[in-house]
Parts: C-alpha cells; structure tokens; sequence
C-alpha cells in the first residue's frame, strides 16, 4: 500500500496557511476599522486620502497574492525535502497536480514545430494579411486605451442621478485577464495537441510582475493623463535595456543608447509641455510619476524573463499567453476575495450599467489585443510590429486630446515628434544593422564555397 502522508500533508499545508490568511484579515479589518469594522478592506482604504491610498491598497494586494505563492513555496519547498515526485506513483491526482506544477512535461520538438506555417504566399495576400493585423491592432488597442481611461477618469451615473467614479484598477485587471485565459485556453484546446515543457510555478513570477505593471498603470490614470502615460510606454526602452543586463546579460548597439536617450528628452519635453494645471499638487504629480516608473520596472521584468522562457523552453506565444493569464486570475480573485472587492466591484455594477458595457469592451479588447500581437510577430516579426504599435500610440495621443480635451502646448507637440522620431530612428537603424549582418554573412558564404570546392 502506497504511503498517503504527504498526500495529506500537502492538503494541511494548503487548508492551514489558507486559513491564517483569512483569520488576519478579518483582524485587520476588526482592528483597523474602529467604528467602520463592518466595511471590508476595500473599503476601508477608500476611506483614506486620495494621493496616499494607493500604498495601503498595493499592501492589501500583495497581502491578498500571498493566498496563492505561500501555499505554492512551501509545497515546493516540502516535496523537494522529501523527495515527493520520486516516491510517488504514476495517475494519482495530487502527485500529478505537484509533477505538473513543480516538474513540467516532456515533449516531442516536433509538437512545437509543427505550429509554424510556410510563408510562401503571393504579394497580394501578404499585404491583405497585414492590413489585417494593422486594423486588428489599431481597433483593439485604440478601444482599449480610450475605455481605460473613460472607466478611471470618468464619472458613472446611476439610475438616481447619483455620479461616482469606479475606484478599484484591480477588478479590471481580473476582468482583463480572466477573458484571456479564457480565450486562449479555448484556442489551445481546439487547436493544438501540445503538452507544455515548462513547470507551471514558471509563469508566475512574470505573471505577478504583468498583473503589478497594470495595475500601476490603472493608478496612474487617477494622477496622470492618458497621453503622459503613452508617452511614458515608449520610455519603456531603457528599463527594459537595464533589466535585459542584469537577466539576460544582453549588450546594446551604440544607436540603442542614443534613441533611449532622445526618448527620455522628448518625454521631458511633453510632461513639461502638458500640464493642465499650474495650481495642481505637487504629491498627486510625483505620485503618478512614481506609479508610472514602477510601471515600467515591473513591465520590463515581464518581457524578459517571457523571453527566457521562450528560449528554455521552446513554447508557443499562444501557451504562454494562456500561463500568464491562469496565474493573473488566481492572484487577482484571491486579492479581490480577501478585501471584498468582488462583491463591492459587483454592486457598483449592477448600479450603473453603461459600466457593464465599458468593462466588457475593454476586456474583449484586451484579450483580442494580445491574440492580434502574437499573430503579427509570428507572421511580420517584431520590426514590422513595432511600427504598427508606433503609428498606434501616436492615434491614442491624439483620439485622447480630442475625446477628453487635453492641452498640450509646443513644447509638449516638440516632445511628441522627438519621441516618435527617437523610436524610427531604433526601428530604421535596428533594419539596417540586421540587413548589413546579413550581407555580410552571404558573402563569407560565398568565399567559403569557392575554397571548399578547390
């Protein structure tokens, strides 16, 4: 007979810690509360002031994200003491779940090659094809980054007059990205037959970071317009090149210093160039820098250590995108079930409708984007991408300005231009340097040949 005590030690372990994660935040709730202890934690930090409730609801999410990552260590931590997988038998549940979590799956490199089409298509079809991806990209990501801003920046209005603004960016992040694990989890199902390599706790350090970059990037429409923000986006270049150094080990052209410091100019330019209001508080300013650098720290962080993953393990874009999402939603329900915020995110629906309606949008519009991505890069590769979404930012800038009357005066339109140019320059640059490479690799060919058949 097969020994069950660490089947039921790893039940323990996850009942347990799920359950002191509960009892204190029922005592936080109590103690903290005071008068208002019949409010959730959610609504308690609402309670607080605007430029600094930020801190007390990012402490509350990471709180909340433990309910997933504490249980998960410390059954990693105890099966790898004791050994588990090894001692364990083949078709039992647990043993599975902990061999498919912690172990991954060994797979045919065939499986994954068999995903790649031949592109050998007609020129006509080519450009039918792109402009399919263009308008896809342009209507997703334009839909999405409009209604971003609408649901954070606007008020809603109830059926009795009453006008109020939607307050919790976690909810939307949850919405995001439930529909695209749901979405491409429906894809991988009847589309492909592959297993995926990697151990599954692998998606969850860039899921944790995906879920942290958007909902710092939700908060800092409360403090920052939309256009500083896109902005912002494109000064992702030099976070991402300072984390592509400390993971990957990655070294830069000359030109990639060069344009990363042209983008951080015009970015100096237009935050200068766009302020709407003189008399505004410096704290809500610097707190939307801040909540924009952070941003991009942890944005950077996720497209990296994808591309790790990419490299170790030879998965799809479609698998990855399904990985990401399963943990986006665990972390985010677990959060929002902690602090109450489903049932508080579910009332202020239910009041106002159109809400419904914009939300739905914007998730629908999410999950598509990120299905159109990967569909460009795999078709276009990243070069013909990055002009898409280029062209795209410049629209978002100015659908924004027209839509929601944003200012921006010439220094600010200078800012733009340099920004934009900066970002040609890289993609004009980064062509031509891959273009002479491959010359160059064409002609050692060519005088190999000649030497090989003397």
């Amino acid at each position: 007979m097969e020994n069950r005590i660490p089947d039921v030690i790893i039940c323990v372990i996850i009942i347990a810690t799920l359950g002191c994660i509960h009892i204190l935040s029922n005592f936080m709730r109590l103690y903290f509360g005071g008068e208002y202890s019949d409010l959730t934690l959610s609504q308690l930090v609402d309670t607080h002031a605007k430029e600094y409730g930020w801190i007390l609801k990012l402490g509350l999410n990471c709180f909340g994200y433990s309910c997933i990552f504490l249980p998960g260590f410390l059954i990693y931590k105890y099966t790898k003491r004791v050994r588990y997988l090894e001692k364990s038998g083949e078709g039992r549940l647990i043993p599975s779940a902990v061999r498919f979590c912690f172990s991954g799956a060994e797979v045919e490199k065939s499986d994954a090659a068999q995903q790649k089409k031949a592109s050998g298509q007609g020129f006509l079809r080519e450009c039918l094809r792109l402009t399919y991806c263009f308008l896809g990209l342009m209507t997703c990501h334009l839909t999405w980054g409009v209604l971003q801003e609408k649901i954070m920046t606007q008020e809603y209005e109830d059926a009795d007059g009453k006008r109020s603004h939607f307050r919790d960016s976690q909810f939307l992040v949850f919405t995001n990205r439930f529909l695209a694990f749901v979405i491409s989890g429906a894809y991988l199902f009847v589309t492909q037959r592959t297993r995926h390599r990697a151990p599954l706790y692998k998606y969850s350090f860039a899921s944790l970071s995906n879920i942290m970059s958007a909902w710092f990037q939700y908060e800092a429409l409360k403090f920052i317009n939309f256009p500083t923000q896109v902005l912002a986006k494109s000064c992702k270049i030099i976070p991402v090149m300072v984390m592509g150094k400390i993971i990957s080990k990655a070294k830069y052209e000359f030109y990639e210093y060069l344009t990363a410091g042209l983008i951080s100019v015009g970015m100096v330019f237009f935050m200068t160039g766009s302020a709407e209001d003189s008399s505004a508080s410096p704290v809500t300013t610097l707190t939307g820098v801040f909540l924009l650098t952070l941003y991009m720290i942890f944005d950077s962080f996720t497209s990296n250590w994808q591309g790790d993953l990419f490299k170790t393990y030879d998965m799809t874009s479609i698998q990855m995108m399904c990985g990401i999402n399963l943990f986006s939603t665990l972390f985010t329900s677990a959060s929002l079930s902690l602090q109450g915020g489903f049932m508080e995110s579910l009332a202020f629906a239910a009041q106002h409708p159109k809400f419904v309606v914009d939300c739905v949008v914007l998730s629908i519009s999410s999950a598509l984007g990120q299905l159109f991505i990967f569909y460009t890069i795999a078709c276009f590769g990243p070069v013909v991408f990055t002009i898409i979404m280029t062209v795209r930012q410049a629209i978002a800038i100015l659908l924004s300005c027209l839509i929601y009357k944003h200012h921006i005066s010439s220094l600010g339109v200078l800012g733009i231009f340099v920004v934009f140019l900066a970002i040609s320059l890289r993609v004009y640059c980064n062509q031509r340097i891959k273009a002479i490479r491959r010359r160059a690799a064409e002609m050692a060919a060519a005088y190999a040949k000649p030497r090989l058949n003397a």
